[in-house]
Parts: structure tokens; sequence; C-alpha cells
């Protein structure tokens, strides 16, 4: 790293960024100071000095930290500090490894660490494609070999004009949110979702993005101008082994014949056949080795076999066409106690999705730097090993897992109804039982599969796919539902999810550099073409929700109340709603614009507290009749209770028509009676008459009693 100061700071669409090196985090092998507007975060690099023996990957490790003090907060919790990295933290851990990744050398085998500290947040600006920046503007002052420089933008609409790096209240207003990451030459990578966007304005929001990326990439050119900054160097690993060639002899139509298969578990079998005779010939050829090593160079050997035959010989590993969509098949209510349940099956990967129904009480509360979030829909994502036929530990869901249930919520969320239709919170869990591609995709279909099956009213349903690239110098070749020995060969992942209308959620990493608009959009009308198809399978399965929620789920009701009401029925310390809950048993909910949530599995229970809610917010108006109880009597008269938080004063005049000598001659406490509100004095105090009551017609009667 350079200790030479240096700063730069430019304005973009009206917007101040700055990268600053050299003067904070000086021990590091790289580190930027970058700034948006009152957004501030600091990326530092470290490489170790010595190399990794033995190993031919890249052991590259991105922590994203937020910290509290930035946005002036204290951390919740008992111990007042920053513990284990929340999903917002390692979701964005994740966005910034997958672009960067790829543009460090694979053989860089140097124990690699990239820290991205947030110090300043202000109300408008996530730090997120901020630290993506600064962390390529990290490795660019570094010693650490970084084909870059890289950025990356946030591209919103609002009212047919995009919007580079909106503002959160202009994101709120936006049609799409979509984070692109790309070189000077290249998009690299896209995460983000839409309210159903057509796929040609994809392309454009695409296009619009990386032409913003630009300046932000001279930027970090002109900090590293001047600077005195040299690359490490170091022994490479060799392009080719020699072993290659002779594995390839011997062993190249036979592994050309295994790879034709519908079969994963037999195309892998067949394969570990041939790696084990591969090894034996080689090892015969080469007597003078105590051991011959051949997973590395037989690695290879495939790679180069799989993309020359869907290349050059148009052949994929299942024998489907480049465009043609798995098998599908599917079932939903197959699990008989939860509130929704679908199987979704495509090919040889299965993912078994349910839905939940619950109250506010179930909402997630989230501790932010934009201050307390709540949510009301979560979809969590699990891998199991054995959906791979594998074993490991099971310490809670990995960065991957977090991943793709954030990608998979993303591509639900604009078809769930608002929540002043459909109050209740819903959480989804997939389960992938066997993967072989695209299981995020497939969780996607599970999940508007399982909302349909538990009563949610979404406003459509929702199809994913995923889509590959293999691309060899100046051709290339689309391929649709990419399978796992696909997506691993290939040079490309784009997952695109949506409804018939347009697309809701879409990420893609690119291996390779030179994606142009052809082949984004291409893939993308491929997309669309093979989520028709998914979305008349799920037709098959189910084509709308369910007219009525499980028997099982609470039942939420929803009634509306004067704001100024609120106060009442809540009571004093609680009194109120308390003793409600305790005489029905719903769970009753209140927000500050007076909507008032009641839920219990029991429907009478709903209706119960409904009615005392209604009775509490009734103004008791004059001239009406009504039913109370007789709570304390008086020389003078009796105090009748008509419901929660209302009473009034029968006067002894007004118990009967004739003349009453003590009030025990008439009622008693506790005793129900009819009363007719007579007058409602400026102080609000209730006057109340059983004498006119019992001379009045009774259909001017309200029961406002328990």
């Amino acid at each position: 790293m350079s200790n030479q100061p240096k700063k730069v700071e430019t304005r973009i669409f009206g917007k101040r960024y700055e990268l600053d090196t050299g003067s904070l985090a000086r021990q590091a092998s790289g580190a930027v100071f970058a700034r948006n507007e009152d957004t501030a975060v600091l990326a530092t690099v470290v490489a170790v000095d010595e190399k990794t023996e033995g190993e031919d990957f890249l052991p590259l490790t991105i922590n994203y930290q937020e910290r509290p003090s930035a946005a002036g907060k204290i951390p919740g919790g008992y111990f007042k500090r920053e513990g284990r990295p929340n999903e917002k933290e390692v979701l964005t851990s994740r966005l910034i490894d997958r672009p960067i990744r790829p543009l460090i050398a694979k053989d860089f085998t140097f124990q690699t660490q990239i820290i991205i500290t947030v110090f300043s947040a202000d109300a408008d600006h996530d730090p997120d494609v901020l630290s993506l920046t600064a962390a390529s503007a990290a490795l660019m002052v570094s010693d650490v070999p970084f084909a870059g420089p890289l950025a990356a933008v946030r591209v919103g609409r609002v009212e047919g004009k995009f919007i580079c790096n909106p503002t959160k209240k202009e994101l709120a207003e936006s049609d799409m949110n979509i984070v692109v990451a790309g070189t000077k030459d290249a998009i690299v990578m896209v995460e983000g979702g839409a309210k159903e966007v057509p796929e040609a304005e994809i392309v454009d929001a695409l296009m619009f993005a990386h032409e913003s990326i630009q300046e932000f990439v001279k930027l970090q050119e002109d900090l590293v101008s001047g600077l005195d900054v040299e690359k490490r160097q170091y022994e490479g690993l060799a392009e080719e082994d020699p072993l290659q060639d002779e594995i390839l002899t011997f062993a190249g139509q036979k592994l050309k014949e295994a790879f034709v298969s519908s079969s994963k578990a037999e195309r892998r079998e067949r394969i570990k056949s041939i790696k084990q005779e591969t090894e034996e010939h080689i090892a015969s050829l080469h007597p003078e080795e105590e051991e011959v090593k051949i997973s590395k160079p037989f690695e290879k050997v495939l790679k180069a076999l799989v993309r020359d035959l869907i290349v050059k010989d148009r052949i994929r590993l299942d024998g489907r066409g480049y465009t043609d969509v798995r098998n599908i098949d599917g079932q939903v209510g197959f699990l008989p106690r939860a509130h929704g349940s679908a199987l979704f099956t495509r090919g040889e990967t299965q993912a078994a999705v349910t839905a939940t129904l619950g109250t506010a009480y179930d909402e997630q509360r989230i501790d932010s730097l934009e201050g307390d979030i709540t949510k009301t829909f979560m979809l969590h994502y699990n891998f199991p090993p054995y959906s791979v036929g594998e074993v490991s530990h099971r310490l809670g869901p990995g960065r991957r897992e977090i991943g793709h249930g954030a990608l998979a919520e993303r591509a639900i969320l604009p078809v769930l109804p608002p929540k002043d239709q459909f109050p209740y919170t819903v959480r989804v869990v997939s389960d992938v039982l066997e993967s072989n591609g695209s299981s995020s995709m497939a969780t996607v279909c599970g999940a508007a599969l399982s909302l349909m099956d538990a009563g949610v009213p979404i406003s459509a349903p929702v199809g994913g796919i995923a889509m590959g690239l293999i691309k060899e110098e100046d051709s290339f070749v689309i391929l649709t539902d990419i399978l796992g020995d696909e997506d691993h060969l290939g040079d490309m992942d784009f997952k695109v999810a949506g409804t018939r209308a347009g697309v809701t959620a879409l990420q893609m990493d690119i291996k390779v550099i030179g994606v142009t608009r052809d082949i984004l959009s291409t893939a993308l009308e491929h997309a669309n073409n093979a989520r028709m198809v998914v979305l008349d399978k799920m037709d098959g399965i189910l084509d709308q929700p369910r007219g009525d929620i499980s028997p099982f789920a609470p039942r939420i009701i929803s009634i509306q109340i004067n704001p100024e009401k609120i106060k009442d029925v809540i009571g004093s310390g609680g009194k109120t709603i308390k003793k409600i809950v305790e005489v029905t048993g719903a769970q009753i909910d209140i927000d500050d614009s007076g909507r008032v949530n009641i839920a219990s599995p029991d429907r009478d229970a709903c209706d119960r507290a409904v009615k005392i809610i209604q009775g509490i917010v009734e103004e008791i108006e004059v001239g009406k009749i009504y039913r109370g109880t007789v709570k304390r009597i008086l020389d003078f008269g009796a105090i009748v209770e008509l419901g929660f938080g209302k009473d009034g004063l029968v006067h002894i005049s007004e118990l009967a028509p004739n003349r009453v000598n003590s009030v025990t001659d008439v009622i008693q406490e506790n005793d129900e009676i009819l009363v007719k509100c007579i007058s409602r004095e400026n102080d609000g105090r209730i006057r109340l008459s059983r004498k006119q009551a019992l001379g009045e017609d009774i259909e001017n009667y309200t029961n406002n009693a328990l």
C-alpha cells in the first residue's frame, strides 16, 4: 500500500463522492475512506505474506459491518455492543464478494481479507453500493493483483426516469431497485427487484447502470493515478498440466458418452468410474512416479469437454435443447396441518415449501441503521446437505442460504396484498429436498403455490428460471433452466423471476468479461419464454388463491376506529384492552391510525371482541335506549355502566313512573336494566332514565353489554 495520502472527489448526478487513501488504517495492504454525502465507509484489504501451499483457489473473505454509532444509535440488547452479523450485513458481504472474487487471480493463494466498516450513515443513502466501490478502490491501492477498478450503482425509476443511487424516498416511489456492478468494459453482477417490469425495460436499466458506473471507475483511476502502487509478484499455477493431453487421449470419448445422461447420479457415477480407470492408466504410463495426482488436470479436461459438447456439438448434459425446460411436477396441500404447502419439482430439483399465517405479534423486528423496522413477510430458504447426497455440519444458515432466501423473498413481495387488506404476518419456509440446479427458483415457484394454498390473495403467481451462458470468443450459447454442472462449468448464472406481466426479481453473476447488450437481451427473452412455460405448469397445479384461509390459521378481523378513541380502548395502564383479551381470548393490535386487528382461531371470539370495541368507541347518543348494568347504588340514584369505560347516572326521579322512596326498592347492584340517554353534559357526564326507557318503543334499543 502506498502511504502517500491522496484524496479525490467529484459530483455525480448532483451528489458528492469522495475517495481518500493513505490517511487511515495505514498498516493494511490497502485502505480507502469513501464518502457519499453524509454516508461514509472505510474499506481495508490485507493479504498475508505466506502463500497457502497445496491450494488452487482464492482464499478470500469479505466482511461488511455496520456500526450503530454511524447513525447516532446505541446497540439494542443486554450487552450493548455489536455481535454476530445481522442479515443485512451478511447479504451486503455477499453482494461485495460476488463481483470482486472473479477479478482476483484464482491462483493468488494468499489469505486475503476485505473489511468494510460503516462509520457514518445518513437517512438517505444505503451504504452497500458505496461499500462495494470502496472495496474495489482499496484493492486498487493494495498489492493484491486485481483486474479492476470495479464500481457499483443502484438504479431506481420514478415516473419513467432512471435514477442513479436514488434516495430512500425516491426508492419508495420507484418501480425497480437494482444493484449493478461492473468494470469499465462490462457488467459483472446484477441483484435486485422490480414491480413486474418488462424485460426490455430491465435491459435499458442495466445499460443506464453501466453508463453510470463509468463515472465511479474514473474516480478510482484518478485516485490511483500518480500513486506508487506495486502489485505483488508471485509464482502462479501453470495454465496447462502435461497430464491433460494424456487424460484427454485416454478418457475423452468415454467422458463425452458419460455426459449425455438424464440422471445426475448416473452421470456422476460414470465419471467417477472413468476417473479411476484414467488414474490407473496414467500411473502405468509414469511408473517412476510414486503417486500420480490427476484431480486438477482431470477437472480441466472435464470442463473443456462439456463446453465443447454444448457449443460445438450442440448437446446438453441431459439431452435437452438450449431452450427446453425440465419436466415440472407439483402438488399443494400435501401437509395436513400447515396453513399452506406446496411440493415443487423441476427435473432433479425439488423444494417443499410451507406458508404460515400469523398476527402482528409475529412480525420480525429489526434494529437497523435506519431505525427499528418491522417485517410482515419473511421467506427462509434451507439447503440441507442430503439434497446433494452429502454430509456436513449444520450450524445455522450460511451466506448462500440467506442470499437465496432474500432473492426469493424479493420475487414474491410485489404480488403480496397490502396490509390493510390482508393484515397477516406471513412466513414462508423452503426446504430443498433435492438439488440439481436452480433451487432458489424452485423456491420462488413453491412459495407462490404455498401462499395460494394458504388463501393469501396474491395478485398473480410468480415463477422463476435460471439461465446460463457458455461463451467461446465471439460465439455464445444461452442455456435455459441450467443444471448444477452447467452452472459450475459455465460463464453466467442469471436467475429471473416474475409474473406474466414482468420481472419481479433478478440475480446475475458473470465469470467472463464481454457480456453485451445482445447477450443480456437474449437471456432475458429466453427467460421470459421459459417463465411462461413454468407459469402454465403452475396453473395446472393451482391457478388462483383459495377462497378462504386454513382452518388452523388465526382469523383476523380489521375495524377502523377514531384515533382519538384509541386511549379509550386501551384504558389506563392497558387495563381495558387486557380485560377484553381476558374475556374473549382474542389477540388485539391497534396502530396509530386507529386500525384495530382482532385475531383468534375462534371466529366467535373475534366477533365478541369486535362488538365490545365498537361499544367502547361508540358515542352514547341522546334519545337512544341501552342495556346497562347497575354498578353502584347512591342515595339519590344509581350509576349504570353501558359498556367499557362508559357509565351514566340514573336519578332516583328517573327510576320509575311513580315516586320512589329508596333506590333499592326498584333496583339492586349488578341488575341489568334498560335506560334511555336523556342528556350529555359539557363535562362528558351522561344522564339516564329508566322511567322513559320503560315507556319507549324497544326498537330504539342498543345492546352495549358484554
